[in-house]
């Protein structure tokens, strides 16, 4: 782990979305000894699948956390409605605001400020406003993004990669979405270690990288 990173911030629009983004990166965050924190602004219960009960997915997301190694005390779920996150932009801010100050992250994960889906770019939007004075690296998910810098790549192992999967088998209202399957998944990990000459590998954007100084 970066000597600088003891605590990361993931902030997800959705449930699945941090999982998705950047998940192999977080079971490494936790392995060596990071404090994770996971934030989903919305628990999508307008998205569920015909028969599927409210809170679907904020259950299945602090299932699919624990995989990841997260303390369930550190994962917060709140329950603005899917594709209208950019009606309520104000209180999404004030949100990360307080997350800031009560996590006082190192390093903060979000959607890279690309993505085309409403929900995600708000979220990118006011992250970066709340977040200014602190490193951020935006995640892909490469079915919203028509445009990513790859700029940033961090390695993970295959049990790390593995994890990532099993996390998201944790959603089984979402079984059947293309990006969910497994092979997937290790695909693109695969693609991305490529590109840096190591087997796997997470990337990311960098949107803001701030070296700390030695005495905090």
């Amino acid at each position: 782990m970066h000597e600088g990173i003891r605590r990361v911030l993931v902030v997800a629009p959705h449930t699945d979305d941090g999982e998705l983004g950047c998940g192999a990166s977080i079971a490494r965050f936790v392995e060596e000894g990071a404090d994770v924190f996971y934030a989903a602004f919305s628990t999508a219960d307008q998205s569920l699948p015909e028969g599927r009960p409210p809170g679907t997915l904020a259950q299945e997301l602090r299932a699919a956390t624990a995989v990841l190694g997260i303390p369930q005390e550190n994962v917060l779920v709140y329950d603005y409605e899917v594709r209208k996150l950019n009606y309520v932009r104000q209180e999404i801010l004030e949100r990360l605001v307080r997350l800031r100050e009560d996590i006082q992250p190192d390093l903060v994960l979000m959607p890279c400020p690309h993505d085309v889906h409403q929900d995600h770019s708000t979220v990118a939007a006011e992250g970066l406003r709340a977040f200014k004075k602190v490193s951020i690296l935006g995640y892909e998910l490469p079915w919203n993004t028509i445009e990513f810098n790859a700029q940033a790549f961090v390695h993970v192992t295959p049990a790390q990669v593995e994890t990532k999967v099993s996390a998201l088998m944790a959603y089984g209202s979402q079984a059947g979405r293309d990006y969910m399957e497994a092979d997937f998944i290790r695909g693109w990990a695969r693609m991305r270690g490529v590109q840096i000459g190591t087997q796997l590998a997470e990337a990311f954007e960098v949107i803001r990288w701030v070296i700390s100084s030695s005495a905090r």
